[in-house]
């Protein structure tokens, strides 16, 4: 795709920032809006953008539009640009929850991708679900795909996994960095200085995880190759099963599915 195709962003906090500070690092023609100004003004500077004030004329000309604010100001931002999205412009919404249906009561002449991408795609390391009607052409999909690759791993998923893919990858890195400062905390706990804990414990984190992509292997059979008879690991496996861990993952995705799911009523 043409690095000078005309994109816009409603909303540059953590997810639209994110994503348009990934895009911007390939993509030339980017203006962006923010309800903040000063915020929105700084995060144009710093990415090579163009801010606009107003919400109606960021999106003029532009090929893909990305709206990236909270499902509950939707209505407000569509009351201001509803009117001015045209037939050759594609709408990209992240509004966690907020299905494809529903968005078209806000535009109903717009055509809408859905994506859930997650807080990574800051570092081009994010993983992003797309979903979209029929009424988007197959060339327009592929170069939405294509746009968001700069941001990390994109996969087409139905609509009816959107609300498990906002909990789980949308929401996960959340949990993630809580486990993270868990290692790190048990690590100073145990002797080793702070910082020195928290790139222990990030770096081990990251490393299982690239394990478990490049290797294909089941996590269980992972976790079974550390686990020597009579062992440190095992012995740890045991605490974490005593304490519930596994369930209260579990049960942390479940509430976030369900929440992603209040939110689009």
């Amino acid at each position: 795709m043409d690095i000078n195709t005309k994109i816009s962003c409603i909303g540059t906090g953590a997810m639209g920032g994110a994503i348009i500070g990934a895009l911007a690092k390939k993509y030339k023609n980017i203006s962006v809006t923010d309800k903040n100004t000063a915020f929105g003004k700084s995060f144009a500077e710093k990415n090579n953008c163009t801010f606009i004030e107003k919400n109606a004329d960021v999106i003029k000309d532009s090929k893909y539009i990305f709206i990236a604010v909270k499902p509950q100001f939707l209505d407000e931002v569509f009351a201001e640009i509803a009117s001015k999205i045209t037939e050759n412009q594609v709408v990209i919404s992240m509004a966690a929850g907020v299905k494809i249906e529903k968005l078209n009561t806000f535009a109903p002449k717009a055509r809408f991708i859905r994506i859930m991408p997650n807080v990574c795609a800051s570092i081009q390391e994010s993983m992003i679900s797309v979903c979209c009607n029929s009424n988007i052409k197959a060339e327009e999909l592929n170069e939405a795909k294509e746009l968001l690759s700069e941001c990390g791993i994109v996969e087409e998923v139905p609509e009816k996994l959107m609300d498990c893919v906002t909990a789980v990858s949308g929401s996960g890195p959340a949990f993630v960095f809580m486990f993270i400062e868990a290692i790190a905390d048990a690590a100073v706990r145990c002797g080793m200085p702070r910082q020195q804990a928290y790139t222990y414990a990030a770096q081990t984190v990251k490393g299982s995880a690239e394990l478990v992509l490049q290797t294909k292997k089941h996590p269980a059979e992972l976790k079974d190759m550390v686990c020597s008879p009579a062992g440190t690991t095992i012995e740890g496996v045991s605490v974490l099963e005593e304490n519930g861990f596994r369930n209260a993952v579990i049960k942390a995705i479940c509430a976030a599915n369900q929440k992603s799911i209040d939110l689009g009523k």
